[in-house]
């Protein structure tokens, strides 16, 4: 009986061609516009996220100084006599140390972390870039550059010249490529550092990275750890930032508060860091799910409006079929086949084009390639989106295609015979 169900199932289905295709092509246009979307949206998530993580550590401990002037050694000493009221104008700030208070135990007691598996130390500044005609400010990282390769991948970045020159020139210096075109020098070209204290250092450049942040390779640069002490008139011990990388970055916001509480200094980790971004990422993810459910509900609906219409259409071919033996189950089972039909050639052809609209966008060249370092716009190509694509298709036809087989059942075939329904 289920091979004559099906029989007459595609007979009906055949007999209405363009109600048929219109159904199909709402239910392969929902699929397609689903997969573009939700591959895209995803792709650029993940290189947002990566562009994220490229440029932060997964724990950044520093001294978090704040010029309060609230008190003075003046107001605490007369503070013993409370019949005298103390005002003090223009307050005088006094010279902050930026240092860590013993770095090298610090960095000693964080490798015996095994949470922990690269740990970076560092002095940065601000200096002042004298090139000529051209003066231009810039975040001066003074650093291991092995240690920071291994935590950022610096290799990867290198615009110019090679990351390991640094090691053998004693005054090298690496630039952001927009720095550098700020500067308007290429590698070999000597620059004059400025530091707050009047002190100047003449560094030559031996290449330029690009991290795909116009913040970053506009305004920073990289030296090795001890010309930057030495042009700040530091020692060795000097340290103002250490950087750290986890095995699981997950744990960093469970580790940051308590490095934080142990050695007294700030230490933010990548999630705080970037929570802005974290939500935008969580704001995309929700409107995508959102248009595209919204898109394969519409699809839906429009299956159950073509089936309902047929019904409609259909009444005295169902009280005929009643009529000659064809019981409520058949009725559904007919009905239903003819709804998950075109929930299957839908569904796959929606796959198709959205695999292809997909793979088109992802060809297409990204228009701020010079500010990212991006050729293509993202696209995220994952299995599971197809598969949610397909199981959520179908699912969408039929339900859309439940009710009206049911309602095709119910009919009474002897009250529409007679006319009266």
């Amino acid at each position: 009986m289920l091979l004559v169900n099906l029989k007459i199932s595609r007979v009906q289905l055949l007999a209405r061609k363009r109600q048929t295709i219109i159904a199909m092509l709402g239910v392969t246009f929902g699929i397609a516009m689903f997969i573009l979307m939700i591959s895209f949206m995803k792709g650029v998530n993940q290189f947002l996220h990566e562009v994220m993580l490229s440029s932060t550590p997964d724990i950044h401990i520093y001294n978090d100084f704040k010029a309060d002037q609230s008190s003075s050694i003046t107001a605490r000493f007369y503070q013993q006599d409370s019949h005298k009221l103390v005002i003090v104008h223009h307050l005088r700030p006094k010279q902050i140390n930026l240092g860590l208070k013993n770095a090298p135990g610090i960095i000693a007691d964080l490798k015996k972390d095994p949470n922990i598996t690269i740990i970076s130390p560092l002095v940065s500044a601000p200096l002042f870039f004298d090139y000529g005609s051209v003066q231009v400010g810039a975040s001066v990282d003074g650093v291991n550059i092995l240690e920071e390769n291994r935590l950022f991948h610096l290799k990867d970045k290198m615009k110019s010249g090679q990351l390991e020159n640094l090691l053998n020139t004693q005054n090298g210096i690496i630039l952001g490529d927009m720095l550098a075109s700020k500067l308007n020098v290429v590698p070999g070209d000597l620059v004059t550092l400025n530091a707050p204290s009047g002190t100047q250092g003449r560094f030559r450049v031996i290449g330029t990275f690009k991290f795909g942040i116009g913040a970053i390779d506009a305004a920073k640069c990289y030296v090795n750890l001890s010309s930057l002490q030495q042009l700040l008139s530091k020692n060795r011990d000097y340290i103002t930032d250490i950087r750290i990388k986890l095995a699981d970055n997950s744990q960093a916001k469970v580790l940051a508060p308590i490095l934080e509480r142990k050695y007294g200094y700030k230490s933010d980790d990548w999630e705080t860091t970037n929570a802005s971004m974290i939500a935008s990422d969580t704001i995309r993810d929700v409107l995508t799910f959102v248009v595209s459910f919204t898109l394969l509900m519409v699809a839906g609906f429009g299956i159950y409006n073509i089936m309902n219409m047929v019904i409609t259409n259909k009444m005295k071919d169902i009280a005929i079929l009643k009529a000659q033996g064809f019981s409520g189950k058949d009725i559904v089972q007919i009905f239903l086949s003819q709804s998950l039909t075109i929930g299957v050639f839908g569904t796959t052809a929606g796959l198709i084009l959205g695999y292809l609209l997909s793979y088109l966008v992802s060809r297409v060249p990204f228009p701020g390639g010079d500010i990212f370092s991006l050729k293509y716009f993202p696209v995220l190509f994952e299995p599971k989106y197809y598969f949610f694509g397909a199981l959520f298709g179908m699912l969408t036809t039929l339900l859309a295609g439940v009710t009206p087989a049911i309602k095709a059942s119910k009919i009474d075939p002897v009250a529409i015979l007679r006319g009266n329904q």
